[in-house]
């Protein structure tokens, strides 16, 4: 079959459609949504704190992993997962090893001989031994209902050697445990780990923690279990979005490492050393230049947007000068260290110049060390109409050897009244979303709409050309996402049923740094067992067609969530920025997982873009 490798990276949709479902069109994938936790999921095992394995005959007192270098793994950790594991949860595991190796110095890999690897299975519920236990493959089981992301690092986290946050022996000075309402029999769930056998690593108690249980965890139904003592953490605890900073920091402690594994850059621009960029110019005029504020926009920068106090952002102006000037403004070098040469670059744009200027991003690739101009590629371009408000950009890379990104803003035919600006880069050896949508204003969509209203996004395409839309169902409180299969232009050429692939819906926690994010994401399985057998057909075959824009389509029935988040979730960490949301979408073909423990490297394709004749051949910028 042909691969269409339609790599539509950058796709910004700022508008929103409005249309009512009607029915069938909406199925939801399960009556669980987000609601069933580890414990409600693992009700009637009979596990220790709810979802740790014990060693038969051992005496049940939890032992905390941290003083103990036994239980500690020797990087990377080798894992197998096995034949009876739903391919949805292969590719989530996938998805959390990423995570780990983003934010952390912990990695993995798929078993060779190692006597010591973790067995993933699909057994009754999420369960994990704590710490290297034992060998020949040691259990960790994602079953039914724990394909969530923050359900699968919890358990990771258990078997790199983690206990729950609320077992620590100091907690009584952060929650109150509320015996009487705790289910008969299950208090030993709560008992705290003494100081002989743990340590916090001097570290503060985690209220955001993705190991701490939730309110009512163990709940005999009279009340919650676990009370807060700053009330504005009570609805916070158990958060299974992703791994909070501090458990990074924590198991980066307990492995005495400090170095992420695909993490590359982070800038702000709020210090005066630019993060070691350098800048240079074919202008007097048009030169890149810290700022705090820009006559017609921006007037903050995008870390600080919405918050007391101003940051700084880089802005070149567009408004003087001749057609062709450039400014130029060039990273560090890097040098990419992971098997997979591939590498994702994001940054927060601000276009408030003409419609013919430039924003084109150039990698600088050296082919050897004595090599000092490098070789240029034009990797990323933005141009068009100006917006009135900051939007998200991600470029990806393809370097493998010593590289620099060039943020170059050049000067077009017409008359500005502004320019470029940019902040909060992050650069990383990961692959990139394949789209963004951006939507404006979605709390008082949610606040003003009708009950049962939906919102579309535009068709996306796979990179192998499968037709897509996600759709957001507005609930007054909450809203739910969905996937449905659209017709595209490449329907005849490729296999139906769609096998084997991976949809990914990610509601971006906007926190400036990458490494600090906890974003709320839902992952989809093309799998023929899932709905019914016509959700992943062909939609010029089974689907209905609409009439809707420039051009009516084919669609399939829509499945997903029925609540995604709700209006206070939505408030919590940075998933509303100045009134925007993010949402990054892929849709990647995982079939090698039902065969082999890993994915192959992504594909990639050489992007088409515009360029002028590029006059910075002759090497990179020194400094201003």
């Amino acid at each position: 079959m042909a691969h269409f490798y339609l790599r539509m990276y950058i796709y910004i949709f700022n508008m929103v459609v409005f249309i009512t479902f009607s029915k069938p069109q909406a199925i939801f994938k399960g009556e669980e949504d987000f609601e069933l936790d580890i414990n409600r999921i693992n009700m009637g095992n009979d596990l220790l704190e709810g979802d740790i394995i014990d060693h038969p005959h051992r005496q049940r007192v939890p032992r905390n992993a941290v003083l103990n270098n036994n239980k500690l793994w020797d990087l990377p950790v080798p894992y197998v997962l096995t034949d009876y594991l739903e391919l949805n949860a292969k590719g989530i595991i996938m998805r959390a090893f990423e995570q780990f190796r983003l934010k952390s110095c912990i990695d993995f890999k798929p078993r060779d001989s190692e006597n010591h690897f973790i067995s993933v299975q699909n057994n009754r519920g999420c369960s994990s031994h704590v710490g290297k236990s034992s060998k020949y493959g040691q259990q960790l089981s994602i079953g039914k209902y724990c394909d969530h992301i923050g359900i699968v690092e919890h358990e990771f986290f258990h078997a790199l050697g983690i206990w729950h946050e609320q077992s620590r022996y100091d907690r009584d000075k952060y929650v109150t445990i509320v015996w009487k309402n705790i289910k008969r029999g299950h208090e030993s769930n709560f008992i705290k780990i003494s100081p002989h056998y743990s340590t916090t690593m001097g570290l503060p108690y985690d209220y955001n923690s993705v190991l701490h249980y939730q309110e009512a965890s163990f709940s005999n139904g009279e009340g919650p279990t676990i009370i807060t003592k700053q009330s504005k953490y009570q609805k916070i605890i158990g958060q299974r979005l992703e791994m909070s900073p501090q458990d990074v920091l924590l198991l980066n402690k307990l492995y005495k490492c400090n170095k992420s594994v695909s993490f590359m850059e982070h800038c702000n621009f709020n210090s005066q050393r630019l993060c070691g960029m350098s800048r240079c110019s074919n202008s007097s005029v048009v030169r890149w230049k810290q700022m705090r504020t820009v006559t017609g926009g921006p007037y903050s920068d995008f870390t600080n947007l919405g918050k007391t106090g101003a940051g700084l952002f880089m802005h070149a102006s567009t408004a003087l000068g001749k057609s062709g000037d450039t400014a130029r403004m060039d990273s560090r070098k890097m040098t990419p260290s992971r098997k997979c040469k591939v590498q994702c670059l994001q940054f927060y744009y601000y276009h408030s110049g003409h419609k013919s200027d430039q924003l084109n991003i150039w990698l600088r690739e050296y082919h050897h060390e004595s090599d000092s101009k490098g070789t240029l590629q034009l990797m990323g371009q933005i141009t068009g109409s100006p917006v009135s408000h900051w939007m998200l950009y991600h470029v990806p890379l393809n370097a493998t050897k010593a590289f620099q990104v060039e943020f170059e803003v050049r000067k077009g035919t017409g008359q500005s009244t502004g320019g470029f600006s940019i902040d909060d880069i992050n650069l990383s050896e990961t692959e990139c979303p394949h789209h963004t949508w951006q939507i404006r204003d979605v709390e008082n969509l949610l606040r003003t709409s009708q009950y049962g209203t939906a919102v579309y996004s535009p068709r996306f395409y796979s990179p192998k050309g499968y037709a897509y839309q996600i759709v957001i169902y507005l609930r007054e409180t909450m809203f739910g996402v969905y996937v449905r299969l659209v017709s595209g232009k490449f329907d005849d050429k490729l296999q139906w049923p769609c096998p084997d692939h991976q949809l990914t819906i990610l509601l971006l926690d906007q926190n400036p740094h990458i490494q600090q994010r906890m974003s709320k994401q839902v992952s989809i399985a093309t799998e023929p067992i899932h709905i019914n057998g016509n959700t992943w057909q062909n939609p010029r075959k089974v689907g209905m067609l609409e009439n809707r824009g420039d051009e009516p389509f084919y669609v399939n029935n829509a499945v997903g969530y029925f609540k995604f988040i709700t209006l206070t979730q939505l408030k919590h960490r940075a998933f509303l920025k100045g009134r925007n949301t993010f949402f990054l979408i892929t849709m990647e073909d995982i079939s090698s997982l039902r065969s082999t423990n890993s994915l192959p490297c992504p594909t990639w394709s050489s992007p088409a873009f515009t360029s002028n004749p590029n006059e910075h051949a002759e090497g990179p910028c020194a400094t201003e």
